[in-house]
């Protein structure tokens, strides 16, 4: 990696690190939003570090926090903005909020709330490009908790079974809502070896380290596209704030102010700058300039997605099925 392409790669964890904190503060101070948001912040090494390892042909799939991997696979910042707001102008219409994101231009295949739920979309995906014998991936971001579900396994086992192009990607932030993985996985187990049972290549990675996490992905990546299989990563990370929502919740009933600071002092930003200051002297002064520029341009996605309109309530159940008459219905029966 050139020290260009690092400092890109910096530069993407402040743009969503950006993003996030400014939409928190908006969602908090007007009370406009009316939707869950799950807010990544801390965890951006792990969204950066992966998604710029993929080509725009690669489709990634998310779990409820899909701002991060949204917005690194190059997802639409004004539409996502939008969204949240509800607006028609959002990337689902303003049906969907923070946990159902899409931008399908850009690779990102969409993201659900449902625990686990798009795992299997991920392989299901993967198997049409094995089928299709086109030179794509498939990655799917999860969490910890995801690892325990059925549906897990179930997909672990389908894709190494039928050798597919897809990544599995672990962002472990140690917590399942507030239930620690010391109350819901047995002591000494890793959720990475849980893979080498499939025989899939698999590994452990810093999340927090943006520049091993993206050696790690392309590696997986490009293995997966020329044939070697499923791949899977567990990225060992931490999200600075509640589970869901734009508060702080330290020193509550399952974390400490003690352990959010140890964490945040092991901001993947901040370790990646020091990572670049020999070879980079004004990086501080980059990032600075960083943050001006993307708080600016999320106050102006901000002030589009407030003029926007909402969507028609006749227009409700557009492109879903029309329900069948019951009449029709009591005949077929």
């Amino acid at each position: 990696m050139t020290t260009l392409d690092r400092l890109r790669l910096v530069r993407g964890m402040v743009r969503i690190r950006c993003a996030e904190e400014t939409l928190a503060d908006l969602y908090r101070d007007e009370q406009l939003m009316r939707t869950p948001t799950h807010f990544s912040i801390g965890q951006e090494a792990t969204s950066v570090g992966v998604c710029a390892a993929a080509r725009r042909s690669d489709v990634v799939y998310s779990a409820h926090r899909s701002h991060a991997p949204y917005l690194a696979k190059g997802g639409d910042l004004t539409a996502l903005v939008a969204e949240l707001y509800g607006k028609e102008t959002g990337c689902a219409r303003g049906r969907g909020g923070s946990v159902h994101l899409v931008d399908q231009a850009a690779g990102f295949g969409g993201s659900s709330a449902i625990l686990g739920e798009m795992i299997p979309v991920a392989v299901g995906a993967a198997w049409a490009f094995a089928m299709d014998g086109a030179p794509r991936v498939a990655l799917t971001f999860f969490g910890d908790g995801a690892s325990e579900e059925g549906v897990f396994h179930e997909s672990l086992n389908f894709a190494a079974l039928h050798r597919l192009p897809v990544v599995f990607v672990c962002e472990n932030n140690r917590y399942s809502i507030a239930s620690p993985l010391s109350a819901r996985q047995p002591a000494g187990s890793s959720i990475w070896q849980r893979a080498l049972g499939y025989g899939m290549r698999a590994g452990r990675i810093d999340g927090n380290d943006v520049f091993a996490v993206h050696d790690a992905a392309r590696t997986a990546i490009e293995s997966a596209r020329a044939g070697g299989g499923p791949q899977l990563l567990e990225l060992d990370t931490y999200r600075w704030r509640e589970h869901v929502g734009p508060h702080w919740d330290e020193d509550g009933a399952y974390r400490t102010h003690a352990e959010v600071a140890s964490w945040m002092e092991r901001c993947p930003i901040r370790t990646a700058a020091d990572a670049l200051r020999a070879e980079v002297p004004a990086v501080d002064a980059r990032i600075d300039d960083w943050r001006a520029e993307f708080t600016e341009d999320v106050h102006r996605a901000a002030d589009l997605a407030r003029a926007a309109a909402f969507p028609e309530v006749t227009d409700l159940l557009s492109g879903t099925h029309e329900p069948r008459p019951l009449a029709a219905t009591a005949e077929r029966n």
